[in-house]
């Protein structure tokens, strides 16, 4: 018998709503999100109307559409958390609006699951949605829904947490979006590996044509196709490419209308309000950490913390990377699924898969959602095959972040993680100087190409002869455009010069 407070997942719900099937209305985020919590509500096997009353604390991912300082397009509601709530019957004592970033779902569960069995929440549900693709379905149109609405009560709005993600410098220098930093991160991976422009594009291909074809037999999905490799790597109109290394076949996929949710509560409360037990999944394992700044890291190609938080899950569950059976690892882009490979000795072609939804390029990459997806699908499955175990990693940022939760049916009390001494750990490592307004002969460490800017404009992340340190540059010198556009860059001597608009970089 395990502890009364014991958390436990006890409901899990999805939602998609394409524009192009029969009977569209391009729901509102809330909406989205209240048809998902509406469906954890139902998973639960219990008194749906009884188990919404019992919620005493509601969680909120934060959607992109109030990640910043731009109004809503359709207009939002005031208090996210708590118009899910009005609609689903629940009138929670608290509820919380998380900070950005793809770690948010996992991090959320983990939070609270501790919360339950310290006695400070019983009955808890966490969710969240994109309307990405409805809100671009309605732009400039006459006929746009008004999704405006206000809901009065408590709200913990947690703001938006880009500190140690972005800065003025960054931002300067074109890293605004997540394909132009991702590729930063996928190509220092490739100088480390020593693989050419095309072996890599290759190796990508390979890794995600098997996520295409998961997301191809899930319901959910936003884009259900199968992909071959081929398809993947071969740049073509319909694939062109956003930002180096990247194919668009490659980069999450942003239009999207999906919701999900999570109900999670007390061994206790779950016998009280009747939840059949084969409907009970555990949070065996987690971890929470955080990575230092991107410029900062002595391996730019790498996430040492994400691989700490998934080392530390397995040792909280008890169990070794063998012993998982069944995996969803964070994949807007290849790279934070490459880590974890790299990190672990986990194979990219692992036979057991390494994602249960399809993934962000195919499935659908909501926002800061996703992974709460990738949660339901792992309790779904751990309730197919008992005894098992499920691992869930979530990554936010510039790999910045990462949550980590294994799922399993099998009981155990609740089991603390040690994140806060590992992020010491984290904060210990060695640092590379950064010099700001770079001047000199360097040599390109790493880099990116923006396709999406009016003139094809490359970033560059370099080291400075004269002293080693790192610093940011852009150029439009047409001779090291071509060469990163067309050739490879890496390692190629260069001039930068500083100016009131940042560095600049051209062939030396």
């Amino acid at each position: 018998m395990v502890d009364a407070r014991t958390p436990v997942i006890v409901g899990v719900g999805q939602f998609t709503e394409r524009i192009d099937v029969p009977g569209y209305v391009g729901m509102s985020a809330v909406a989205l999100a209240t048809e998902a919590a509406r469906a954890a509500l139902k998973d639960t096997g219990a008194d749906v109307a009884s188990v919404a009353q019992s919620i005493d604390t509601i969680a909120g991912v934060r959607q992109f559409e109030i990640s910043g300082r731009t109004p809503a397009p359709l207009g939002k509601s005031n208090n996210y958390p708590r118009s899910v709530a009005r609609r689903i019957g629940a009138d929670p004592a608290r509820a919380v609006l998380e900070v950005i970033g793809g770690q948010s779902p996992q991090h959320l569960v983990t939070e609270f699951a501790g919360a339950i069995a310290a006695g400070t929440a019983e009955v808890v549900m966490v969710m969240g949605s994109e309307n990405t693709s409805s809100l671009r379905h309605f732009a400039d149109r006459a006929d746009a829904p008004d999704h405006s609405e206000t809901v009065d009560g408590q709200l913990e709005d947690r703001g938006y947490g880009y500190d140690g993600i972005f800065d003025e410098y960054t931002i300067r220098h074109g890293l605004i979006g997540a394909p132009v930093q991702y590729g930063l991160l996928e190509n220092a991976r490739r100088a480390r590996l020593g693989l050419s422009v095309a072996d890599y594009r290759a190796k990508m291909a390979e890794l995600f044509a098997p996520f295409s074809k998961v997301a191809a037999k899930n319901p959910y999905s936003s884009a259900p196709v199968e992909r071959s490799v081929s398809e993947l790597a071969t740049v073509t109109a319909s694939n062109r490419m956003i930002c180096d290394p990247y194919p668009r076949m490659m980069v999450a996929r942003d239009q999207v209308n999906q919701g999900a949710a999570a109900v999670l509560m007390s061994v206790a409360a779950a016998r009280r309000l009747g939840v059949p037990e084969e409907k009970w999944v555990y949070l065996r394992g987690h971890a929470d950490m955080k990575e230092q700044k991107l410029l900062e890291r002595a391996d730019i190609g790498a996430s040492r913390a994400s691989v700490m938080a998934v080392d530390e899950a397995l040792r909280v569950a008890g169990i070794g990377l063998a012993d998982v059976a069944a995996f969803d690892l964070y994949s807007c882009f290849p790279f934070p699924v490459f880590n974890i490979c790299d990190g672990t000795g986990l194979a990219p072609d692992d036979e057991r898969g390494l994602t249960l939804t399809g993934g962000l390029p195919f499935f659908g990459g909501p926002g800061n959602n996703y992974s709460l997806h990738g949660i339901a699908e792992a309790v779904n499955e751990m309730r197919d095959r008992p005894g098992q175990f499920a691992l869930v990693g979530a990554n936010g940022g510039i790999a910045s972040k990462y949550s980590v939760g294994i799922y399993s049916t099998t009981p155990a009390d609740w089991a603390a993680d040690n994140s806060a001494a590992l992020l010491d750990d984290v904060a210990a490592l060695p640092k590379v100087p950064v010099t700001e307004h770079a001047d000199g002969t360097a040599v390109v460490e790493t880099y990116t190409v923006r396709y999406d800017w009016p003139v094809r404009t490359g970033i560059i992340i370099g080291r400075l002869d004269s002293d080693g340190s790192r610093f940011l540059a852009t150029t439009t010198d047409e001779a090291l455009v071509a060469l990163m556009s067309d050739g490879d860059p890496l390692g190629a001597a260069i001039a930068v010069s500083s100016g009131e608009q940042g560095n600049r970089a051209t062939l030396a």
